[in-house]
């Protein structure tokens, strides 16, 4: 039986991350990558698809600076994002969180970074192996693991990763980085939870199941020229709990035209005229290319054609020009590290639907995950991770929690009032100092506030001590 320290399942930003960590702290480190195509890589590798933007303090959660990147991974650099209501606007030019990164963020190339992430991890002595499924992960929690790179690991290993093509992998750490599909994940942590607790459904309950769909699309020069330093987000057109679409800018004059939204809606709860982007047509909720088409039409339609100028990349993306991909939403989890396994990145919930996207806190997990077990350890990696992304996992829970029953008259309301408070120049980010800017300002910071120190104490889906071993 081949025999590595540490085994992780899920090449992506968390998996690379942890090999790097692993690997960069003397550990023999083992990714196994089932991969799979798309137009713009050449051969196989992680399932990347994502709106790939990173904000200003994003930069330090992840601990990797776009200096550091190969050309090409960076896209564009931000200086604002634009937040479009049905008939309100507001435009953010500041986090207001601090950072050691100068601009408001950027966009970046997924899958560039996905292979920038992995030679960095190779370079440092990690194995990527990739068209490697794991079935299973059968675990003996008495077995001791040895000292990382000694070669001093005992007969029997603690963990044993049974492979689609038969083969066994032994290992003493496991680090579970598969994503928010979560293929092994859910089957590994059922094991050390007490029947009935119902893990897996926690960890993936259907009614907080998310798509996103994204289209690559060449604009026209003045459409560009509009957003090529912004991202820009429309939120109460199309119906759904965190449900919105976006633009982003990529190089070369291509955005990425994409939405974000819950997957099993009923056409039939919603009133059909109150959204921008829903037609009296409609038999059911529209396709994501619908969407994305509604979009450019109620945007620029009147001085485009949109099908004309507005070309589609055929070679960018996943498929096409194209993209769809799942968004897991759940509250994350900590980990069985009793059993020496870590979960990290969207296998730990860490994936939100509300900003979309979560590479800086995949990154950040993966790191902290491989550093321990190179170390021999895994104790401290829910508190450790805890402390590194907390803060951001609380913002992003309090404010999907906030705006669940949003109407569009809720978002004119609730843009409108943040609009007041950027133009009151409140200081210190969106949610500082709003007694300037009215009365809804205001009720949307003490909302804030009062809603994010209750989710505080409960933003941990499944706790530590709930494994039994």
């Amino acid at each position: 039986m081949e025999r590595v320290d540490v085994a992780i399942v899920g090449g992506g930003p968390a998996g690379s991350s942890a090999a790097h960590a692993a690997a960069s702290g003397g550990a023999d480190a083992l990714v196994l990558e089932k991969g799979v195509p798309r137009a713009d890589r050449e051969g196989l590798g992680p399932d990347s698809t994502d709106a790939a933007g990173i904000l200003d303090y994003w930069v330090d959660i992840m601990g990797i600076h776009p200096d550091e990147f190969d050309d090409g991974v960076v896209q564009r650099e931000l200086d604002r994002a634009e937040f479009r209501g049905p008939s309100t606007a507001a435009t953010l030019y500041d986090t207001g969180i601090e950072s050691s990164y100068d601009r408001f963020g950027y966009t970046f190339h997924r899958a560039r970074f996905d292979d920038w992430l992995r030679e960095r991890a190779e370079d440092a002595g990690a194995e990527y192996r990739i068209g490697v499924s794991v079935r299973g992960v059968d675990t003996d929690p008495d077995a001791e693991p040895g000292d990382a790179g000694s070669g001093s690991a005992g007969s029997d290993p603690r963990h044993v990763l049974r492979l689609a093509d038969g083969d066994e992998i032994g290992a003493d750490f496991v680090v579970l980085a598969d994503g928010p599909q979560r293929t092994v994940t859910n089957r590994v942590l059922d094991e050390y939870l007490p029947t009935g607790a119902g893990g897996s459904d926690r960890l993936a309950p259907p009614e907080a199941n998310h798509i996103a769909y994204q289209e690559y699309r060449r604009v026209p020069e003045a459409v560009y020229e509009e957003v090529d330093d912004a991202i820009v987000f429309w939120w109460g057109v199309m119906p759904g709990e965190t449900a919105y679409p976006w633009i982003f800018p990529n190089a070369d004059r291509v955005c990425r035209v994409g939405l974000t939204m819950p997957i099993g809606m009923d056409i039939d709860d919603f009133e059909v005229d109150a959204y921008e982007l829903l037609s009296a047509d409609d038999e059911s909720i529209p396709s994501g290319a619908t969407y994305v088409r509604r979009l450019l039409e109620w945007q620029y339609g009147d001085e485009y054609d949109v099908e004309e100028d507005f070309p589609l990349v055929e070679d960018a993306g996943k498929r096409g020009g194209t993209e769809t991909y799942p968004i897991s939403s759940t509250r994350p989890i900590d980990s069985p590290t009793g059993a020496g396994i870590a979960v990290v990145g969207g296998a730990m919930g860490t994936t939100s639907a509300f900003h979309e996207g979560g590479d800086h806190v995949a990154v950040r997990t993966g790191a902290i995950a491989g550093e321990l077990a190179a170390a021999g350890d895994l104790a401290p990696y829910n508190r450790r991770w805890k402390e590194a992304i907390g803060d951001e996992v609380v913002r992003n829970v309090t404010m999907a929690d906030m705006v669940g029953d949003y109407t569009p008259a809720d978002w004119d309301r609730i843009i409108g009032a943040a609009d007041a408070m950027l133009a009151a120049e409140a200081g210190d980010g969106l949610l500082a100092q709003p007694y300037r800017s009215g009365w809804e300002s205001l009720k949307l910071v003490l909302g804030y506030k009062w809603n994010k120190r209750k989710t505080r104490r409960e933003y941990v889906t499944i706790a530590e001590d709930e494994y039994v071993y």
